[in-house]
């Protein structure tokens, strides 16, 4: 209840209405006369300052006798529109900086290449005044433009600020990785053996699985709760790649790390990303993820803590997935299933992947369309009756069509209740994207505040009809000395190079939000 004081009983004199405590949709007020005092019906909704004039048709109604005793029902507050927003605007002013000078060097035909040079130098130098780590003034000058871009930072400290930093600007989460790799020389890769006894496989053990264990449990120790980890198997040496070639269980050292590896994600709820590699591994590669789904993705219905990951580039993808997602099914567990379009198009046998991008592009909205509604499709397809298993999705693109299509699939009735669902892309690639879906959760999160329904947000759809779906935005974002970092940031520039059309849109869209900035510096914009 709230307080009304007429200052005058002649409909001349102003009325003034006393808000102080005002609550949305009062159904009634009192009008002070004097030392008397009269209730009323609020006819209106009154959002005002603690003193406001009334209108002279609100003061008729105010103080109109036939009106008294009355209490009609409040008519419904109509929420005000969310405020659009430009999504590039969530970025600071020093990353669009470094996107627009990164987008103009890979979308350049004179600075492109001999960037690209110096680049596979410095990844691939024995020199060490090339060497990152141990030239101080290469490191500061990289660490400060390509390492900032693309990268999380050399130790836990930097790398936690950089995880801060980005759920500030509206990001869920990240998927973090460990830059470190294990770069075989020609000579081993052609005369891989099991390198599981005598002095070879102690060296493997110590320089080469012992490493990549203690990265990747320390970048699971990393992580915070919500985000993902990736997990890269080539990058524990040779004797994982010997296993995975010839399909055979992890060797014994490497098996004990895997399962440490496991046991502590599970531990603290850290999904882990098996990473795809080149079709001669990957067949291996989805024997140990559909053996380590079944042991960990069973506890929770719904929730996977192991996921694989599947490249609509290749023709045999549905297929392959199928079989998994039948064999999730009939056992019970939950398919954890990143998606992603491909990145091993320079290595792998051409025949073996789609034709035209048009027809990656079909293959990928079809697949991520199947998993989100949970049922087999023209692509995706099932036996006749086949159920379709419980699944948790990251979808990893930067195509802006093919995350519009998920989100919008995402918040229809078509799709499936309570089905985990994160989007991801590269961090310093495609944040016209990613920001467009930072924004998006942004708008979605002002409509569940100004429409007050109860039960809060919801990152389950379909989970009630006082939910939203808000997107979930994520990052992939490795760590590791800028040293460590060289190869990642190597391939990225190749990936830049590959994808001409799309850099340079990412790079338009860096200048036109930069040019909106000065508008609105200006005042002649927004």
């Amino acid at each position: 209840m709230v307080q009304a004081t007429a200052l005058g009983r002649s409909s001349r004199l102003p009325v003034y209405v006393n808000t102080i405590g005002l609550r949305r949709c009062s159904p009634y007020i009192i009008i002070r006369h004097g030392s008397s005092q009269t209730l009323y019906p609020a006819k209106r909704t009154i959002h005002s300052s603690p003193t406001r004039l009334v209108s002279p048709a609100d003061q008729a109604t105010l103080t109109d006798p036939a009106s008294l005793g009355r209490f009609p029902s409040e008519p419904p507050v109509q929420p005000r529109p969310a405020t659009k927003m430009a999504p590039l605007s969530v970025l600071p002013l020093s990353a669009v900086l470094r996107n627009l000078a990164t987008t103009s060097i890979s979308s350049s035909r004179i600075l492109l290449p001999p960037s690209l040079a110096i680049m596979n130098l410095l990844a691939h130098t024995n020199q060490p005044v090339l060497n990152p780590d141990k030239n101080p003034l290469l490191r500061w000058f990289l660490k400060g433009t390509f390492y900032a871009q693309f990268c999380a930072g050399e130790n836990a400290a930097e790398v936690r600020h950089t995880i801060d930093n980005l759920k500030k600007i509206g990001f869920t989460g990240v998927i973090l990785g460990y830059a470190k790799e294990i770069v075989l020389s020609e000579s081993q890769t052609k005369n891989l053996t099991a390198c599981d006894e005598g002095p070879v496989a102690e060296e493997c053990v110590r320089n080469e699985i012992g490493p990549w264990a203690a990265g990747t449990l320390a970048t699971v120790r990393l992580a915070q709760h919500g985000d993902f980890v990736a997990l890269k198997f080539s990058g524990a040496g040779r004797q994982a790649m010997y296993a995975l070639k010839n399909r055979l269980p992890p060797p014994k050292h490497l098996r004990a790390a895997i399962d440490e590896i496991c046991e502590l994600a599970a531990q603290l709820d850290v999904p882990l990303l098996f990473d795809a590699e080149q079709t001669a591994v990957q067949a291996g590669i989805d024997d140990w993820t559909l053996e380590y789904q079944r042991k960990y993705n069973m506890s929770r219905p719904g929730h996977a803590i192991i996921y694989g990951t599947y490249q609509a580039y290749l023709k045999a993808t549905p297929s392959v997935l199928g079989s998994h997602l039948a064999t999730a099914a009939r056992e019970g567990f939950t398919l954890g299933v990143k998606l992603v379009r491909g990145a091993y198009l320079g290595s792998d046998p051409r025949h073996i992947i789609h034709d035209t991008k048009a027809e990656t592009d079909a293959a990928y909205d079809g697949i991520a369309a199947s998993l989100i509604r949970r049922q087999w499709g023209e692509v995706l397809k099932g036996e006749a009756g086949a159920p379709f298993p419980r699944v948790s999705i990251v979808l990893g693109s930067h195509n802006l069509e093919s995350v519009r299509r998920a989100r919008e699939l995402r918040e229809s009735a078509e799709a499936a209740p309570h089905t985990e669902l994160a989007i991801g892309q590269l961090q310093g690639m495609a944040d016209e994207v990613s920001c467009e879906l930072v924004a998006a959760a942004r708008v979605r999160q002002q409509q569940q505040l100004l429409s007050e329904k109860p039960g809060g947000s919801s990152i389950v759809a379909g989970g009630g009809a006082g939910d939203v779906e808000v997107p979930r935005a994520y990052k992939y974002i490795v760590w590791g000395t800028t040293g460590e970092c060289m190869k990642y940031l190597l391939r990225r520039a190749y990936e830049n190079r590959d994808a001409v059309a799309r850099t340079r849109s990412g790079r338009d869209a860096m200048w036109r939000e930069l040019g909106r900035r000065v508008r609105v510096g200006l005042g002649i914009g927004a």
